[in-house]
């Protein structure tokens, strides 16, 4: 059977490449991001079939009523790779970016990381299983199913940025929910994997500030995705390197990390 993925943020950067990396390894994708043009273009040159859907994911009920058009179009979804987001320098706190960033890094990332979660957890249709319903699916002619979860969280999680603070929190939030989220499949009966991915520089638009240290091009990054799916994990940070980057500010005090950060 042809392995299905849903990449949403695939217009661009770490989706587009993970989007070619997956396709390369036989996934069917499905394509979701709010520039269309890009997306067709993606899935014509992609070796495998691609579906495309336009999703603004600030507009959370149209973001999951697409969300479930592509899982009903393909054949089986077993990944799904959350990789929208924004960010933008910041200093003068200005509302309108701030916004825009929990718009899409903590809203946008909930209403579908919870979609994903329900699809799993319901199977190929019905209504999403409640309380009551759980224990039956495994019974079920439509079991859950055996999926994994992607969420592109960043290093920048770890600590508080006096220039892009809407950033980095909105990146603590995706790694703690996505914890959460591990958590709480241990008592279920869908098997899903949940893995947290926490990049550090990337050479795309995201990349935020000038002269850039152990910057990684997004087929690296992608290759590293892909490793971390292939073995279920939990976490992993790209590059590997960024793990001593995550470790130095959990144990530095705050006042030696304002330092380091003004």
């Amino acid at each position: 059977m042809t392995r299905g993925a849903i990449v949403v943020g695939a217009s661009s950067g770490i989706g587009a490449a993970l989007a070619r990396r997956l396709a390369a390894d036989g996934y069917e994708l499905g394509l979701a991001a709010r520039r269309t043009d890009r997306l067709t273009e993606l899935g014509e040159e992609l070796p495998t079939q691609a579906y495309v859907a336009t999703m603004d994911v600030t507009d959370t009920d149209a973001a999951r009523e697409a969300f479930d058009d592509l899982t009903a179009a393909m054949d089986r979804v077993e990944l799904v790779v959350l990789s929208a987001g924004v960010g933008s320098i910041n200093r003068e706190l200005e509302w309108p970016p701030e916004r825009e960033t929990i718009a899409v890094n903590v809203r946008g990332f909930t209403a579908l990381a919870t979609a994903a979660i329900e699809y799993f957890e319901r199977g190929r249709s019905g209504p999403t299983a409640d309380s009551e319903t759980a224990t039956r699916r495994a019974h079920s002619s439509d079991p859950p199913i055996d999926g994994h979860l992607v969420g592109i969280s960043s290093v920048a999680a770890g600590f508080g940025s006096p220039d892009a603070p809407a950033y980095n929190a909105s990146k603590a939030f995706v790694s703690r929910y996505l914890e959460g989220l591990r958590h709480r499949q241990s008592t279920r009966l869908a098997d899903v994997a949940i893995t947290t991915v926490e990049p550090g520089f990337v050479d795309t638009d995201m990349a935020l500030g000038d002269d850039l240290f152990w910057l990684c091009s997004p087929e690296t990054a992608a290759d590293r995705i892909h490793w971390a799916i292939e073995n279920r994990r939990r976490h992993v940070y790209v590059t590997r390197r960024w793990r001593l980057i995550a470790w130095l500010f959990a144990i530095l005090p705050e006042s030696i990390a304002r330092r380091l950060l003004t």
